[in-house]
């Protein structure tokens, strides 16, 4: 694994945690280099692009690949996108894939924070620092989920059981050690006065994974991003006792913030795009413009208020110094929990 330095602990544990991206996976993804050097930066749509999202169906980094997808497609800023799942390992599975896949400028990955911890605990050859930083598309704030016959209805009764018993109230995340839905539960265990270590979490690959786990009590409460969880809230199945912005979410304006509840944390969630290493510029060119042109549209705007997403558009070199800085940060954290070396 790539060394990497450590960055101060307020980057990441103060406000906002977060990763998103999308990842084109390889499968029959290699193009002409004709079709290479058509795209959206040459005003015609572009061409046999593959997003591979490193994780199961109907979690965060899944819905946010097809939405773009249906949203590029739709302004015919690209013709029809491949979006498929490669899940594994926390995710680097799929990271290590998009490596491998050196100079396949037709490729992407949707990741996030998860794949930013998942490359130290499951101490992955592949590095986000070995891709090429596309897009930073979004920003999400975190809930705490619990069944909808749950004995816990706000969020101190659950805090008063878990500070009671750490280990039978246990918490349940769709990501592995290092994602967002395990660092979320251990700040906020932190905030209450819990020993992080003692934290009985267990993990899921995505949103998808997790929700059954939750419907079906096999764990007490859940930490995810809201938007995971806005359609069985509205079924009547889940209960969000509260979010972890700033401020009430506008989908969810009857549930409290942490802060409102009298607990000191705010939390937030990213997604964004990396490539394959060894891309070509033109390549590199061609998502980028895809991605603001995408970015620009109403369709775009109109799926991130539908969803609840805070709009954190940013491209290339940016994005990358960004994910430096989380990858660092994330080591840090990781290190004091004894998940990383």
């Amino acid at each position: 694994m790539s060394t990497r330095t450590p960055a101060r602990r307020s980057v990441l544990l103060g406000v906002t945690v977060g990763v998103t991206a999308l990842a084109l996976s390889a499968c029959g993804a290699t193009a002409k280099k004709d079709d290479a050097a058509t795209g959206a930066a040459g005003g015609s749509p572009a061409s046999n692009l593959q997003i591979m999202v490193p994780n199961a169906p109907g979690g965060g980094y899944d819905t946010t690949a097809r939405t773009a997808a249906k949203v590029m497609e739709a302004a015919k800023i690209t013709s029809a996108i491949q979006v498929f799942n490669l899940p594994g390992a926390g995710g680097t599975v799929g990271l290590q894939r998009t490596v491998n896949e050196k100079g396949n400028g037709k490729l992407a990955m949707q990741m996030g924070l998860g794949v930013v911890g998942a490359a130290y605990t499951q101490k992955s050859q592949a590095t986000l620092n070995d891709t090429t930083p596309i897009a930073k598309l979004i920003e999400e704030a975190g809930a705490i989920v619990v069944p909808k016959d749950s004995p816990y209805q706000d969020v101190n009764a659950l805090v008063a059981a878990w500070k009671a018993d750490p280990k039978k109230v246990n918490v349940g995340g769709g990501s592995s050690p290092g994602g967002p839905d395990h660092l979320l539960p251990m700040q906020l265990a932190k905030a209450v006065g819990i020993d992080p270590k003692a934290v009985s979490y267990i993990g899921f690959d995505g949103g998808g994974e997790l929700l059954p786990a939750l419907i079906g009590n096999k764990i007490s409460f859940g930490a995810s991003g809201f938007g995971e969880f806005l359609d069985q809230v509205k079924a009547g199945q889940v209960k969000v006792l509260a979010v972890t912005s700033e401020k009430r979410i506008d989908a969810l304006p009857d549930v409290p913030t942490l802060k409102e509840s009298g607990i000191d944390l705010v939390f937030t969630n990213w997604r964004g795009i990396v490539a394959p290493p060894g891309i070509s510029d033109a390549d590199k060119a061609t998502w980028i413009d895809a991605l603001t042109k995408m970015h620009a549209t109403q369709g775009w705007k109109d799926e991130m208020e539908k969803r609840g997403w805070t709009d954190a558009f940013v491209t290339g070199d940016a994005f990358g110094t960004f994910l430096k800085e989380q990858d660092a940060s994330v080591a840090e954290i990781l290190t004091t929990l004894g998940l990383a070396n």
